[in-house]
């Protein structure tokens, strides 16, 4: 069974999107699991703090050394092929050819950075990758976590119920983004589905969603 764990201040913030739908059913069946860890159930200062000023000054606070050491080291103790990955502003993007390849980790742990982020020496000890969703700053590192936890486990298989719906998705196949998609009524308020999509020929059909999806990528990734 794979597994996600997240290391996070607030767990509240991702528990909720696994109680529902394909992810949820996914769960009941045991193809993955979640569970999560908390800093500060491993720091050693008094008040329980997890975050201090920056050296070199500079505003805001700073997640500290000393609790995700200890916390990263327990979960590496107790499961020495965790893949730790920590999502940050400063990295490589995150594309789906990673969510296919990371599939395949039977354990993945997400870092989540709070504040002005994490101490430098915790990701230069632990992560095995640092990746960034967007060229944009977030509160928290708890979205990537998330959707980069939903966008892996999808590519496992089983979680979909027709794992064929991976197949023409956008990023999967000639760098493409995937064609449009139609559905019932074949004409609303006087717009109709195109009628090469109605005529049964899948040769035709299939022409046709690659010359619209040229076209797509053409307009959203000139």
């Amino acid at each position: 069974m794979h597994k996600f764990s997240f290391v996070t201040l607030f767990p509240n913030l991702i528990e909720p999107y696994f109680q529902d739908s394909i992810l949820k059913r996914a769960m009941d069946k045991n193809i993955f699991s979640i569970n999560f860890f908390n800093p500060r159930d491993y720091t050693k200062n008094k008040h329980k703090k997890v975050d201090d000023t920056l050296c070199g000054g500079g505003a805001g606070q700073l997640m500290t050394a000393q609790p995700l050491f200890d916390c990263l080291d327990k979960i590496k103790q107790e499961n020495p092929n965790a893949y730790i990955i920590f999502p940050l502003a400063a990295a490589k993007p995150f594309n789906q050819k990673d969510a296919v390849r990371l599939a395949n980790k039977e354990n993945i742990v997400f870092v989540s950075g709070r504040y002005e982020g994490i101490d430098e020496r915790v990701i230069e000890t632990y992560a095995d990758e640092v990746f960034s969703i967007g060229e944009y700053i977030l509160t928290g590192g708890e979205l990537p976590s998330l959707i980069m936890a939903d966008a892996i486990s999808r590519n496992i298989e089983d979680v979909l119920g027709n794992g064929a719906s991976l197949d023409e998705e956008s990023y999967n196949s000639n760098n493409l983004l995937e064609a449009p998609s139609f559905t019932k009524p074949i004409n609303f308020n006087n717009l109709n589905v195109p009628s090469e999509l109605l005529k049964g020929n899948h040769s035709k059909i299939h022409d046709l969603k690659n010359k619209m999806s040229i076209c797509k990528t053409k307009y959203y990734r000139p």
